[in-house]
């Protein structure tokens, strides 16, 4: 077999393996309509369980991404996964409350957090330089793919078995993964340290363009974090206020909110694909601009047309995390290979940390504006709350226009002509 055949089909099972992992990613979101009800949350508790399951992916993303520059990333892999499979499964036998909810909840965020980063960190290993953009967007698009079963899977099972049943069916999906990975790992040798003369602080704290690609992905995540939280909510008010019963709304729902985030699947490889031929900033910029411009017009659509919203949200699946690859190719060639996890930590840290806020900013706004009307019949809720991701989102082509006047930036604006 050749090696790029070799390549492909490695990373077509590391793909499926993180698929079944991403099984709990945002599940909850899912479900979260039935736990309002049965759990007696406002908006702004919803929003904290959201954040802290942020919390916890940091605390552990943060360290493991670290320790991936010394350790084996198998074993970093794998008892991560395991860890969110059987946290995700004790939520859906013991959590009864809000506060059993944000506990549990956040042991599953702290194994998701040994997962992403460090796959990550095996494709850069694996793809060198001009085939790295393309096999990032793979790779990310896998997650997505997983990310919106995440609300398809459990949004189904539970219309019909419950809310428990269907988290008990994600933690399945987990564990059938993990063992998928062991194949992925099959002579797995990792390479030797590459120590580099600028030591961490060189290489990270004071690399202004690594810096530019961080902040710029925060911006990402801050903007992708609020929308996908509470787009499966947003949908269920949307189809409840249309006359649809409650059961119901919940669980078509899910399934247009997953079927908007996996449309991901295609844009990140085909984003992935672009940033190596045209450059990662200009490839960004526009992306995030686009983006940006359906976060301030979507929550307004609550109350009208069924297919100008899905429309609108079509394009805004499609946008909202096409340049992820972007920033986590471009990453790994800004910072010296021995300190590529530690990057990859410090970027978790940053952008996990926009990712945990925003969505109870969201709630909060929400809570805050639900009895505005800014025009007759017209709810002014969902339109502030989606508006406050699109500010977050406009730093994003701030940092890339920034990063395109830095000398060291070149070869991230020029791409492959």
């Amino acid at each position: 077999m050749s090696k790029e055949r070799s390549d492909t089909v490695w990373l077509l099972t590391l793909c499926t393996s993180q698929i079944f992992i991403m099984l709990v990613f945002i599940n909850y979101s899912a479900i979260l309509p039935i736990l309002k009800t049965e759990w007696d949350m406002t908006n702004t508790q919803a929003g904290v369980i959201f954040s802290v399951y942020q919390l916890g992916y940091i605390a552990s993303g943060v360290l493991l991404s670290t320790l991936s520059d010394r350790l084996n990333i198998r074993w970093i892999f794998i008892t991560a996964a395991c860890w969110s499979g059987i946290a995700n499964l004790l939520f859906a036998l013991h959590a009864d409350d809000y506060y059993s909810g944000l506990i549990l909840r956040g042991l599953t965020g702290i194994g998701m957090g040994g997962t992403y980063m460090p796959g990550l960190k095996l494709v850069a290993e694996r793809f060198e330089s001009t085939r790295r953009g393309r096999a990032v967007g793979i790779y990310v698009g896998a997650l997505v793919l997983g990310a919106s079963l995440s609300l398809v899977v459990p949004g189904v099972i539970a219309g019909s078995h419950g809310w428990r049943m269907a988290m008990i069916v994600c933690s399945l999906g987990v564990f059938f993964g993990t063992a998928l990975s062991l194949l992925v790992f099959r002579g797995y040798r990792p390479p030797a340290p590459q120590p580099s003369p600028r030591g961490f602080s060189g290489e990270i704290l004071q690399n202004r363009p690594a810096l530019l690609v961080i902040f710029g992905y925060a911006s990402h995540m801050w903007e992708m974090y609020g929308m996908r939280s509470w787009l499966a909510p947003f949908f269920a008010a949307a189809l409840t206020g249309w006359g649809y019963q409650s059961g119901k709304a919940t669980a078509l729902a899910s399934i247009i909110a997953a079927a908007l985030v996996g449309l991901g699947t295609f844009s990140t490889a085909i984003t992935g694909s672009l940033s190596d031929r045209f450059g990662r900033t200009a490839t960004v910029s526009i992306v995030m601009l686009g983006s940006a411009c359906c976060s301030f017009l979507f929550g307004w659509l609550i109350n009208t047309n069924l297919w100008l919203t899905l429309a609108v949200g079509i394009l805004y699946g499609w946008l909202i995390v096409a340049e992820s690859p972007v920033f986590s190719t471009a990453l790994t060639e800004l910072v010296a290979p021995g300190y590529l996890g530690a990057a990859m930590g410090m970027q978790s840290l940053v952008g996990y940390t926009m990712g945990m806020i925003s969505p109870t900013v969201f709630g909060w706004a929400l809570d805050h504006f639900q009895n505005w009307q800014p025009l007759p019949g017209m709810n002014g809720a969902w339109g502030i709350a989606f508006i406050t991701v699109g500010l977050g989102a406009l730093a994003g082509p701030v940092c890339m226009w920034l990063l395109r006047r830095d000398p060291a930036s070149c070869k991230l604006a020029e791409g492959r002509r």
